[in-house]
């Protein structure tokens, strides 16, 4: 086996322009563009462009050169050994669950969308099975457990793309938050069940509304979950063949490997993996910087999603300068052994004008260390299954990945464009 190491970074909600079918969730979302967003936010409220020198050395601004000065940073170095990519989901809709099961190498074509009305008896008599008390919230498609938590529509993504489970800890433990939702996972035929347990002061009934196509759910940002300590988040989702997933292939072949942030959550496996999950930036990027280099790490930076989310351009360009920052310390350390993929799971336009992900192109950035080279653009990838699979080839395992294409992500196989 290689002694060959790969650091996966999901910046999540990272996109860089709309796909051809971004339509087809909303009709505005054919302008969605969450980099050219966060850009003309920083000049226009901060006369400045973004300081992403380590994404602009690593090929950022080769993907959208339409920015022009706005990625052309003054801070950043000459260009890394690197090779710059855009590549489009491979799964219907935009949802971070989805996304990082096709980024492991998971076939996800069969999401399905479903609102929780569509499926309100049967949740129900599968909680009153188990015991659970179990009403109606003033008669809306949403059910109370228990008396304190509640079973939603998920209105931070697609509408019927997920369901939430939530609850104040002040309620209930955290374990008995996940033990309902469970069992609503059993029934649910959607991609995602979330458990989600917080602080607040807020009775969570408080931040119930109406979303998008007959959705019905409690707002999570306007509840104040977000904003406060403790935060404990699980996501269940649907059955997939994870034996067959990048992270799974890579600890049965001795490779150690971490799952970092939301990505310990979202991932799922049989293998003995090392999970961290968290949603603090500090601390995630502390954890990936002190892992990469040995074996696989995968790790996720929830904190621009939930930047999205709230529509909040400022938070969202404060958390990716600061991310870029991370990134050079892991590029630095890293020597020719060491890959090093800064990518997204689809896009989530603060300026868009809806709380929702938004279907997007993103980056697929590849280094190999702080070598200082030719910057590549490569040919566009036709799934995120394809940098798992190419992230796989680098180190040297099997193809035993369920999907994706496994380019060689450091050297193109076409002329850059």
């Amino acid at each position: 086996m290689t002694n060959r190491s790969a650091t996966i970074v999901v910046v999540d909600g990272f996109g860089i322009g709309a796909t051809a079918d971004a339509g087809t969730l909303r009709a505005s979302d054919v302008s969605a563009d969450t980099l050219g967003s966060l850009t003309a936010w920083s000049r226009r409220e901060r006369g400045r462009a973004l300081r992403v020198p380590w994404l602009a050395r690593l090929g950022l601004g080769t993907l959208r050169p339409d920015l022009g000065d706005d990625l052309a940073d003054p801070l950043a170095g000459p260009p890394l050994d690197a090779v710059a990519r855009r590549s489009a989901l491979g799964y219907p809709g935009a949802d971070s669950f989805a996304g990082h099961q096709t980024l492991m190498g998971a076939d996800m074509s069969h999401v399905t969308l479903c609102l929780l009305a569509e499926r309100l008896d049967i949740v129900t008599d599968a909680l009153r099975a188990a015991g659970h008390e179990v009403d109606r919230l003033n008669g809306l498609p949403l059910l109370v457990v228990d008396g304190v938590a509640l079973v939603h529509d998920n209105l931070e993504a697609d509408p019927g793309l997920n369901w939430n489970v939530s609850c104040r800890l002040t309620d209930l433990p955290f374990d008995e938050i996940v033990a309902i939702a469970r069992i609503v996972r059993s029934v649910a035929p959607v991609a995602r069940v979330i458990a989600v347990g917080g602080h607040t002061d807020r009775p969570l009934t408080e931040a119930v509304r109406e979303g998008a196509d007959g959705a019905i759910g409690m707002d999570t940002p306007a509840s104040g979950l977000y904003r406060h300590d403790g935060l404990e988040v699980l996501h269940l989702g649907a059955e997939v063949d994870h034996e067959r997933q990048l992270h799974e292939v890579a600890a049965r072949h001795g490779i150690d490997v971490a799952l970092v942030g939301k990505a310990a959550d979202l991932l799922v496996g049989d293998a003995d993996l090392r999970r961290e999950p968290a949603v603090d930036t500090d601390r995630i990027m502390d954890t990936v910087v002190e892992g990469a280099g040995h074996g696989l790490v995968v790790a996720n930076v929830q904190q621009t999603d939930l930047a999205g989310h709230s529509q909040d351009p400022e938070a969202y360009a404060d958390l990716l300068e600061y991310v870029d920052e991370r990134i050079g310390e892991i590029a630095r350390a890293g020597g020719p052994d060491d890959l090093l993929v800064i990518t997204a799971d689809h896009g989530n336009d603060p300026s868009i004008g809806h709380p929702f992900h938004t279907r997007e192109w993103v980056p697929v950035l590849a280094c190999r260390g702080a070598t200082e080279a030719h910057l590549s653009k490569g040919h566009d990838l036709t799934s995120l299954a394809d940098v798992g699979a190419g992230v796989a080839r680098w180190l040297g395992l099997p193809a035993e990945l369920a999907v994706g294409t496994p380019t060689e992500l450091l050297r193109p196989e076409e002329t850059p464009r």
